[in-house]
């Protein structure tokens, strides 16, 4: 069976706390991104708990009349649970040693493996089309996990929102691109 999963970045918002809102921007955003997938015939979404991802979507769930799900193997990756200066030097280091993990943080291998099982998840489900909406750090490494060539520059290259389309048909796969920023 031939699947398609709708991989989005949430729209603009006020924070990177799991309870930060969708900016005005963000929820005029979430508006233009429920009218670009009213045509993709979506079966089913899953979202990150996070309110700024579940406030993107929540326009086309309730245009498409689809219940929301959350999972929290979505959620942003926790890069360390200590202020890191340097976060970015840190960051791009996890890129280039996926077992790097800073004191309370989660290794690039580590993040990569639970998105990848709600991936696995959504394949092995009937919905034929689906969305997952998450963050941008776990979204880039779902995107080098199908492109070894995606990484630290893949996730700076991330619009909020962003949309791409995995296409998987058997062990064949494509990933590309959907969304066109306004």
């Amino acid at each position: 069976m031939n699947k398609t999963i709708y991989i989005i970045r949430h729209c603009k918002a006020t924070g990177q706390a799991p309870d930060a809102p969708l900016t005005k921007k963000g929820k005029e955003q979430a508006k233009e991104l429920a009218a670009f997938l009213s045509d993709k015939n979506v079966h089913r979404i899953i979202s990150s708990p996070f309110l700024r991802a579940v406030q993107t979507i929540e326009p086309f769930a309730a245009e498409a009349n689809l219940k929301l799900e959350t999972d929290n193997r979505l959620q942003e990756r926790v890069l360390s649970s200590v202020s890191m200066p340097d976060w970015l030097e840190k960051l791009e280091a996890t890129y280039k040693d996926f077992n790097l993990k800073y004191e309370g943080g989660e290794s690039s291998s580590e993040a990569t493996e639970r998105i990848i099982d709600a991936v696995n998840d959504l394949c092995a489900s009937d919905a034929e089309n689906s969305i997952i909406v998450g963050h941008g750090g776990i979204i880039s490494l779902l995107l080098h996990h199908y492109n070894q060539n995606a990484g630290i520059d893949s996730w700076r290259k991330l619009s909020n929102p962003d949309v791409y389309a995995l296409q998987i048909s058997g062990h064949d796969y494509q990933l590309r691109r959907i969304w066109v920023e306004a």
